[in-house]
């Protein structure tokens, strides 16, 4: 009831705006984190099915095949629901707003109990050039780890609430500000 999906697509500044809110003293669930930790919780099958539980090798191994990245997925997104599913029952006992941080909750389609959706928004070019400065990739190689994703257009006609993050880090913290401002209200 009282949880808030935060999401949007890889290099939009989502982590940005997970901080700025932890600073607002907002508790977030990082699906990321329990991921990490459900990677090292079941390394040996992982291995298993994939010659390594290693995050960058696995990551390799997956962006570069469909069928692999869909059993991984598969394997692992049940277990992270489980866990994220945990977490906020303990949160709302509380009845105060908390967000999970789904970086690919429309990708998934997992999280359909929760309504309340703010996407952090950022148009397609200024993500592919942030993606590729970030990780010091070329543009096509950015462009393909953007591709993977739903388009963030689509995400954000979906969303119920938009922090843009298309300029600087004052604008996007007064972004949030106005978000903060129209949860409270």
């Amino acid at each position: 009831m009282n949880a808030i999906i935060l999401t949007g697509s890889i290099a939009t500044g989502k982590s940005t705006v997970a901080s700025l809110l932890k600073l607002y003293g907002y508790t977030i669930i990082s699906a990321d984190e329990v991921a990490h930790k459900l990677l090292e919780k079941y390394s040996n099958e992982i291995k298993d099915m994939f010659g390594t539980s290693e995050r960058k090798e696995l990551g390799k191994i997956v962006f570069n095949n469909e069928s692999k990245r869909k059993q991984l997925e598969s394997f692992l997104h049940p277990k992270i629901k489980q866990e994220i599913l945990k977490e906020s029952e303990k949160l709302e006992e509380y009845g105060v707003p908390y967000f999970l941080d789904i970086p690919l909750y429309f990708e998934t389609g997992n999280y359909n109990e929760f309504k309340n959706v703010v996407v952090v928004y950022t148009p397609k070019d200024i993500q592919i050039q942030r993606l590729a400065k970030r990780n010091n990739i070329s543009l096509d190689e950015a462009k393909k780890l953007v591709n993977l994703q739903i388009d963030i257009e689509e995400k954000k006609d979906k969303a119920n609430y938009i922090i843009d993050n298309s300029k600087d880090l004052k604008h996007l913290q007064k972004e949030v500000e106005k978000f903060i401002n129209q949860l409270k209200s």
